[in-house]
């Protein structure tokens, strides 16, 4: 909305003696400036309604007055904060805020539209969830199904959007790996929808399996938003991407400006979400952001990139899925079912160890950030 406002008055003042004096709105032709005027809105934003989100979740009761299914299973010797009560649903202010600084700061085009109306989609799917769990009072949610084909039929769509569209088609069709400069398979479109689900599905639910700590799935999306918005800068740049021969995308910059959103929002959300939290993401916000960073590796070529730069997501999904099979593989074998790990997702296998919550989170942190800068070396080594 900004972009075009100083694009109009640039345009109207044009040849008059008004143009020098106004010449610095040509500032907001950059991609990187208006990246940081993004992020600091978000940022600013969050900081300003954070409190009010708080008291007005608090007032309406969408508390979570009932034990997580870490507390249910008991043997959490190290929580010494007892977290019923705490308001959830605070994803909704950061998903609300993302948006409405990326309507503010990008120049709209498909890929961001894409981008902006997938994330309330998969942000309204979450907040039916927490719905749920508040009025029932049980962390049962809606049914798993309900949830995966929702995730599933809307990141089929997106793929067929890609594919459809002649200036896109190559998104979907031919198959981008890390660390190789050439497509491993081309007119693929099959391979390609099928890669787009997984990256976008997955992505999703990854980190809400990662949203189980206060401050641990926000802060490893902060470092994951940080990856592609590099990624995206580079990919949108003709230059930059010829240089360091990666898949140039036309119109992934503005997905800069829609990452730096996604990180001054979500530093604001942590500044209220660490350690003791005083509200908490839900399905709300970390369905809608694990779904929107899916989507951005989709939109820049990339989407096998998310398994590194996401490490720890991918993790914490792996651990649940281990845990899952091999009891049942054991249970089989066995007659009894058998556990790989104390309770998974990964985070809580800590917790029965006796790990506090804060020392988890914060290691957490540093191999998220150790992903993180696998991830970027990707760009020169090729």
């Amino acid at each position: 909305m900004i972009y075009y406002i100083a694009q109009f008055i640039q345009s109207a003042i044009q040849g008059t003696d008004w143009e020098e004096p106004l010449s610095f709105l040509r500032v907001f032709n950059y991609i990187s400036f208006r990246s940081a005027c993004a992020a600091l809105t978000a940022l600013v934003l969050s900081w300003y309604f954070g409190p009010k989100v708080v008291r007005a979740l608090r007032k309406l009761e969408l508390g979570q007055e009932y034990q997580d299914k870490a507390e249910e299973c008991g043997g959490m010797v190290a929580r010494i904060i007892d977290k019923t009560g705490t308001p959830t649903m605070g994803g909704a202010m950061v998903v609300l805020i993302l948006d409405l600084s990326a309507l503010l700061w990008t120049r709209l085009n498909e890929l961001v539209v894409l981008t902006l109306l997938s994330v309330i989609v998969l942000a309204a799917l979450g907040f039916y969830d927490d719905y749920l769990k508040v009025t029932r009072g049980d962390s049962r949610g809606s049914r798993s199904s309900i949830k995966l084909w929702v995730q599933v039929l809307l990141a089929l769509f997106i793929g067929v959007y890609l594919w459809r569209l002649p200036e896109t088609k190559s998104l979907i069709s031919e198959i981008m790996v890390p660390f190789y400069k050439y497509p491993v398979l081309s007119n693929a479109a099959l391979v390609g929808l099928v890669i787009t689900i997984f990256a976008i599905v997955g992505s999703s639910n990854a980190v809400n399996l990662t949203d189980g700590l206060d401050g641990l799935a926000i802060g490893c999306t902060l470092t994951v938003s940080f990856v592609y918005l590099v990624l995206t800068y580079v990919a949108g740049n003709v230059k930059i991407s010829e240089y360091l021969q990666v898949p140039y995308v036309a119109g992934a910059g503005e997905l800069t400006v829609f990452c730096a959103g996604m990180i001054g929002a979500g530093l604001g959300f942590l500044w209220y979400n660490c350690h003791p939290a005083q509200m908490f993401m839900g399905d709300t916000g970390s369905l809608a952001l694990g779904g929107a960073l899916g989507i951005i590796a989709v939109l820049i070529h990339q989407p096998f990139l998310l398994l590194i730069a996401g490490g720890v997501f991918v993790v914490e999904a792996v651990s649940v899925m281990m845990q899952r099979y091999w009891f049942k593989i054991t249970r089989k074998w066995y007659g009894q079912g058998r556990r790989l790990f104390l309770m998974s997702p990964l985070h809580h296998h800590f917790e029965k160890l006796g790990w506090y919550e804060s020392k988890i989170v914060t290691r957490f942190y540093i191999v998220s950030i150790l992903f993180a800068i696998i991830a970027l070396s990707t760009l020169k080594l090729r």
